[in-house]
This record gives structure tokens, sequence and C-alpha cells, in this order.
């Protein structure tokens, strides 16, 4: 597809000033050359290295988890500059603070087994090593993600403290600080606890992953076969948008980075397909948000359920395959509606290049990289050797053509962006792990699932409906990962003490999670394709909203009904397929009526009470109930 000059300029301008949107929310990076640039290389391929070996080796849990954060810590210091106006200048307490931070890790290995034994009773020196640990992973998750999650972190520090002093049911016998030091930084409980375990094995090894598949090219054959498919019709330019976010975001996992990736692209055609700035922003971001919710990545916080539940990440592929397809299938729909909006006098786009099936026989083998990780999953490897051996399949099968080759500097180059793109979700990981630790030892979780069952009078769909609230306020603040395991940990015990079986709500909180890619004050997504397309953020975002919106009605269908844990694929005891089925084709009709009323658009535009019939017909069959899919399907 031809692209003309200026477009090619307009597109670098913006992909700048998204890139610098991200980085001012981000944390920026510091850029080094000479020296200092080539030893923050060998450490980065190093920890790359290393959790390669751990995939594929044996590495003790208390090993592999504090060496894990021991790199995290002493990269995240030298990378990223204390305030944005000491980018590119390492300064000595730089130095000072991530030597301070493999001091505590040496120290913790030192100690050995007899280390982890005294948990309960901390030695002075165990407490001194403790505190700068927990301070040095919360200035560390500073750096990288802002202010906020600290200070979220904070607020449930102070709660282990003053626990005497509090009212009602908050109240607890409060615990002083060798006790919590006990728990943070010497068991594997607290920051060593499930969130760093998932962020050490195959956070890391996911990321190592889509690195390869960067470098090799497979991203950009993704991309182009995308738009050579489907580009040149009316919907063209939407319908690229949507298959590529797919193909793109699926193996990264990253809803930002797939809306920048695909943005820079795809914004000119968009442009020309008479979308207007914000309504591109809008599209392009509730796209890149399918990169979180689509198998086999699923983003971070996936990984994290399978680890909470104790149950096969396969089984989390499964559950989410449903809820994934309808999630396209309302981007597909809300496109065509688009088509008939914006596009009725546009030009439709001239391609020029390579067919898709010209491109498929010359990069058919990028899509072994694709479905690798799920392929060594159904023969029956473990999710961490599934994705080590994927990376090794991409490896091998770059060599297939001479430009995609991973000679050594391309290999170079992998491992160490692998590396440095899983700093900001290993920071988060770890200060989220004071959080775990801290409503474990209180028992938080149950306190304030009995505060949430209360105010809801003990009905199932206002403690629903309470606890949606809960994980989208906090998702308001924290990044999608943050907000899971905080909910998971304080808001899922009140769905499961109303019945609702343990992965349903789980996937509950994980897609309310999400939505927190879209939702300021942190929405990244929207937020970059406004840089991107030059609209305003807060409309850009208002637009990735009504894309967005008709598939996040979805999770009430989990919980609200047994039957509708069945569009998890892991129907209850006495729910047939049969109703999973009808399940199934109810919910969908109700997202075709959503993204109808969401569009204001069918055919022609709709008239007010047909757009307010099909919102309430849509509604009605997302809800499980018969009474509602009658009344749903007669509007």
């Amino acid at each position: 597809m031809s692209v003309p000059e200026t477009d090619d300029a307009v597109a670098n301008e913006r992909l700048k000033a998204a890139e610098r949107f991200i980085e001012e929310e981000e944390g920026a990076t510091s850029r080094f050359g000479g020296h200092l640039d080539l030893l923050i290389t060998a450490l980065l391929v190093v920890m790359s290295l290393f959790h390669l070996y751990a995939a594929a080796g044996i590495v003790r849990t208390q090993i592999l988890r504090p060496v894990h954060v021991g790199f995290v810590l002493l990269l995240i210091f030298l990378i990223f500059p204390a305030t944005k106006r000491l980018r590119n200048r390492l300064m000595w307490y730089d130095v000072l603070l991530g030597l301070a931070g493999v001091a505590t890790i040496v120290y913790l290995l030192m100690g050995g087994d007899e280390f982890w034994d005294r948990a309960t009773w901390p030695t002075d020196w165990d407490v001194i090593f403790g505190v700068t640990f927990v301070v040095l992973v919360l200035e560390a998750c500073r750096r990288t993600t802002g202010w906020i999650m600290p200070f979220v972190v904070l607020l449930f520090g102070a709660y282990a403290f003053l626990g005497p002093w509090l009212p009602g049911q908050w109240t607890h016998r409060g615990y002083d600080v060798p006790s919590m030091v006990g728990v943070m930084y010497m068991s594997l409980e607290g920051i060593f606890g499930t969130a760093i375990d998932v962020s050490a094995t195959l956070i890391i090894m996911f990321t190592i992953f889509g690195a390869f598949l960067q470098h090799s090219g497979a991203g950009k054959f993704f991309l182009d076969f995308s738009f050579a498919l489907l580009g040149g019709k009316r919907s063209g330019a939407g319908r690229t948008v949507v298959l590529s976010s797919f193909l793109l975001g699926g193996p990264s996992g990253s809803g930002v980075a797939t809306t920048v990736t695909i943005g820079t692209v795809a914004w000119p055609m968009l442009r020309r397909a008479n979308y207007d700035m914000n309504s591109a922003g809008g599209l392009l971001a509730a796209a890149g948000l399918g990169a979180i919710i689509s198998p086999p990545v699923l983003g971070a916080a996936a990984f994290l359920i399978a680890e909470f539940l104790k149950i096969s990440y396969l089984d989390v592929l499964l559950m989410a395959t449903i809820p994934t397809c309808l999630y396209y299938l309302s981007l597909f729909l809300m496109v065509e509606l688009d088509a008939r909006k914006f596009t009725s006098g546009a030009p439709v786009e001239v391609r020029t290049g390579p067919t898709a099936l010209q491109l498929a026989a010359k990069f058919w083998f990028h899509f072994l990289s694709l479905i690798a990780i799920v392929g060594f999953m159904v023969y029956g490897f473990s999710p961490l050797m599934s994705v080590f051996w994927a990376t090794v399949v991409a490896f091998v099968v770059s060599f297939f053509a001479r430009e995609t080759a991973m000679w050594p500097p391309k290999l170079i180059a992998a491992l160490k962006d692998g590396s440095k793109q899983a700093l900001n979700v290993a920071a988060t990981c770890a200060a989220a792990g004071v959080i775990v630790g801290v409503v474990g030892k209180t028992g938080l979780g149950l306190k304030f699932s009995s505060i949430v069952i209360d105010y809801a009078g003990g009905s199932l769909f206002l403690t629903a409906v309470y606890t949606s609230l809960i994980v989208w306020v906090i998702g308001l603040a924290v990044p999608v990962t943050a907000s899971y395991i905080i909910c998971a940990v304080i808001a899922a015990p009140a769905l499961t003490k109303l019945g609702v079986p343990d992965y349903a709500a789980h996937m509950f909180i994980f897609y309310y999670a999400v939505l927190s890619e879209v939702s300021p004050p942190t929405a990244l997504s929207p937020f970059a394709a406004a840089a991107i397309t030059g609209g305003d953020p807060y409309r850009t975002t208002l637009q990735s909203w009504k894309y967005t919106l008709p598939a996040f009605l979805l999770p009430f269908v989990f919980v609200l009904d047994p039957a509708g844990a069945g569009l998890l694929l892991k129907p209850p005891p006495g729910v047939s397929w049969g109703e999973v089925a009808w399940i199934t084709a109810t919910a969908t009709a109700g997202i075709a009526a959503l993204a109808c009323g969401a569009q204001n658009w069918v055919f022609v535009r709709c008239r007010w009470w047909e757009r307010l019939a099909f919102i309430a017909a849509g509604l009605l069959l997302v809800y499980p109930h018969g009474w509602a899919d009658v009344i749903g399907l007669s509007l």
C-alpha cells in the first residue's frame, strides 16, 4: 500500500509525540553512550540469559526470585533517572542506590536457609537490610510508574501498623517493623511472593519472546499482512486496525505498545477514510486493549490468575477464548458501522506492493512463532517451557529468510530489549508484593469482603456492581497488573462468598482491571493514540470507551448466573453445554445490539428511541436470565 511522503512525515512526528508521552507517564529512561551503554547492555543481556537458563534448568525459588529483583533494582537505578530533568545523566546516588539494592540481595543469599528460617525473629541486621530493601523497591516503583502506586502501597503499609486504632470491622492487632520485615523480606509471602514469582518466570520470558518476534521481523510481517489482506475496501481501514492488533498484540501482551506500533502506520489510512482524530484514536486504543485480553499472552495479570488459582495457564487461555472472540466481534461490528458513517464518500485505498498471499508465501514461517506457545502447551509442556521453546522457534525460523535472520547484533538487541521491557512490570509486581503481604498478615481480604457484602445487603448483583466499581476506581490510579493483584486479594473473596466460582471471580476482576488501560489518569493507550492522531486526549478516551463498552459488560455474565460461567468454557456442575451455547448466542446478540446503540447507526442513523431500544436490548441479552432474553430478543 503506498503512503504519500507527507503522511510518512506526519507519522514520524506523531510517533515521536507518542513516545514522549509514554516516557512522561511511564518514567523517562536515560540513554547513555560509550562504556556506560556497553555496561548496561551487558547487564540486560546477562539478565535475559539468566532467565532463559532458569526456564530450561533448575534454579531454586529462594535464589531465582531474589536474583530477579536484584537485577531489576540495579538496572532501574541505572536506567531510570530520579527526575526527568536528570535524564541522560547518571548521578552518584543512582549508582549508590543500585549497589545498595544488590547488597540487600547478596546479604539475603549469603544467609542461606537460615535466613528464611528466622523470618519470625529477625536480627537487627535483618531489619536494617529489610527496611532498606522495601524503601528501594518503592523508589524503583516510583521511578518506573510514577508516585501513585508507591502512595497506595504506603497506605496499605500504614494499615498494618495502625490496626488497633482503626474503627469497627477494620481493626486488627497491629504489627511492628521487625514482624513486617519478616513477611516482606524474609519470606515468600511478601515482596518475593506470587507476583514476583510470575515476574521472574512467565512475564520476563514473554517479554523476551516478544522482543525476539520484533527483531526477527515478525511484528512487521503481521502489520504488513493485515494491511494487505483487508485494505482496499470501504471498511478496510478499521478492519486492518482490528486484525493487526490481534496478530501483533496477542504475542506482545502490551496495549500501549500495540497502539503506538499500529497507530503510526494506520492513522494516515484512517484519516483518508474520513475518521476524525478522536474517533481514530479511540479505535486504535480499543484495538490495542485487545492485546491484554487476547491469547496467547493476555498481559501480565493473566499469569497471576494461574498462580493465584493454582491452575494451568492453558486453562486461563481457554477461559479467555469466548470473551476474546466477542470483544473482537464487537470491534469488527463497530468498524463496519464506522464504514457507513465515515467512509461513504471516501476514496478507496489503492494497494501497491505485495499481496497478502505473496507475503504469506514469503514469510509464512512467522506464523509458526505465533502458534508455537499454544501448540507446546497443548502438547503437554508447562507454560514456562512453552514460551522458552517458542522463543527458540522464533530464533531458528528467523534464518528462513536473509533479511530476518537474527545474527549476533539482532540477537543482542533482542536479549537487551527483552529484559528492559520487563523492568516496569517487575517493579510494579515487587511493590504489589507489599500489599499482598499486608492483606495476608492482617486478614484484610476477608474483612473487606464482609464489608462489601454488608453494603450490598447480600445481593450478588449489587456485590458485583460494587466490586466492578472498586476495581475500576483502583485502576484509575495504578496499572493493570497492580490493579488486578490488589483487587484479587481484597475483592475476589466477596464474590466467592456468595457462591461465584473462584475462576469466574478472578476473570471478572481481571477484565475490569484491564479498563485502567483506557481510564484516566493512567489511560496510556488512548492518550498515546491521541498523541499520534493529534486529537484531544480526553475526547479520545471517551471514544475508546464507546468502542470497548459492549464487550466489557460481559464479565457480569460470568458471575450473575451459573450458566454464565460457561462463557469461560468451564460450566459449573449442573450446567449443560446446551445452556452454554444459548448464553453465548444471546451474549453475541447483545453485543451486536450494544454496538448499534453505541454507534447510533445501523443501516442509517438511528432515531433516539431506536437507539434506546438497541441499548436496552443489549443490556437485557447480556444479562443471563430467561425473562431478560425474551424481552431483549423482542426489542
